[in-house]
């Protein structure tokens, strides 16, 4: 968790203008945050529901459901470059929701958050059609250990949020580093290009170095399409 930021609910396709506040303004509102890293966030994913172990593809054990981790976790990941980290992004196909929620309710209490506000997720309550992400955190004293974003897929294959002509096999999307499948760099940072903090700007520079020609010139042309003001296109 950094001193300077917390993520506000938000439509991630349309992002408002204000999107980030002060983190003590944040817990002021919605309460306090301590992030999983992805190791416990593995842990939890493979743990919850009487599973022992995973399946080591990147699945919620025993279920046969994907996920992933993207956000400056997967960039961290990418680059060995270490930062602090106000929450952590952990992505699951949209369709895969019920079997995820099965797999945690039991032991965590979980909330649809958008634009709107936050919804509880009590067992059996539908997840509201606007909400994109679920917050996880053990009972209402404690902090919020990490987010679900919830991605599109086209017949189970990845799909980007910000352009959904890019569809992409989920393997060819996310790479796995210590058993923790991650979106892919260019991805991550493609994401970033409409809101674009200080901190992404520092992602850019660690993960620039170590992109690959065909990662440099997709990324460089997301930006081009999307954003040919912003201050990335002549970096790339």
């Amino acid at each position: 968790m950094d001193d300077q930021a917390g993520p506000l609910p938000h439509d991630l396709q349309q992002p408002p203008p204000q999107a980030w506040m002060p983190r003590a303004e944040f817990e002021r509102i919605f309460g306090p945050q301590l992030s999983w890293t992805p190791t416990e966030a593995r842990d939890v994913l493979a743990g919850l529901g009487g599973q022992d172990g995973q399946d080591g593809q990147g699945h919620v054990d025993g279920l046969g459901v994907p996920w992933w981790v993207a956000g400056g976790w997967a960039v961290e990941a990418f680059t060995g470059v270490v930062r602090e980290h106000e929450d952590i992004d952990l992505s699951v196909f949209r369709r895969d929701l019920p079997a995820v929620r099965r797999h945690l309710e039991s032991d965590w209490h979980l909330w649809a958050a958008s634009e709107q506000g936050l919804v509880h997720l009590a067992p059996g309550r539908e997840m509201p059609e606007h909400a994109e992400q679920v917050w996880v955190r053990e009972h209402a004293l404690a902090p919020w250990r990490g987010e679900l974003v919830l991605n599109p897929d086209v017949d189970g294959r990845w799909q980007f949020k910000r352009d959904a002509s890019v569809v992409l096999p989920l393997d060819e999307a996310t790479w796995e580093h210590d058993g923790i499948r991650y979106l892919r760099p260019e991805l991550v940072l493609a994401h970033k290009v409409s809101n674009t903090r200080p901190k992404d700007d520092a992602d850019l520079r660690a993960a620039l170095p170590l992109l690959d020609a065909a990662q440099r010139s997709w990324l460089s042309g997301f930006v081009t399409r999307h954003a040919p003001a912003h201050p990335w296109r002549q970096l790339l």
